[in-house]
């Protein structure tokens, strides 16, 4: 079973970013994903009085990665971020490849500028709308 968790301690955030090969940020806050009581990624991220700022979206450095456990993991933060109530939301990690674009992508952001963007007005009202195809692209 996926599992997305806040995670609830510092030094707890401090292991799991070890894991994933990503730096630790106490500043952050965090959610992990789990599949089956097993660790397979972390995001880290931040509300500022300009938006949300997803910083960290890493998966766990001995495993392959999980696709679906990370898209939910990426949308469980934003969704978070949705119920304080800001809407602008940016994803401010660096995009390593192809695979981590599109899951970027899916997850529901997209480039403006330069900068990965998205707008949660309404975001999660109609979810139909903002999900990842079988090909993993996000869908307008």
């Amino acid at each position: 079973m996926l599992e997305v968790k806040p995670i609830q301690s510092k030094a707890e955030q401090e292991a799991i970013c070890l894991r994933c090969g990503t730096p630790f940020d106490a500043d952050l806050l965090a959610y992990a994903a789990t599949v089956e009581d097993e660790l397979v990624g972390v995001c880290q991220f931040t509300l500022t009085p300009d938006g949300g700022s997803l910083r960290t979206l890493a998966t766990v450095t001995d495993r392959a990665p999980d696709f679906e456990a990370m898209f939910v993991l990426g949308r469980a933060a934003l969704n978070f971020i949705d119920l304080c109530g800001i809407h602008a939301t940016t994803y401010d990690a660096p995009v390593q490849d192809a695979e981590q674009e599109r899951l970027i992508k899916a997850i529901g952001f997209s480039q403006t500028d330069g900068r990965w963007t998205v707008d949660l007005t309404h975001f999660f009202e109609h979810p139909c709308q903002h999900h990842a195809t079988s090909a993993g692209g996000a869908q307008a």
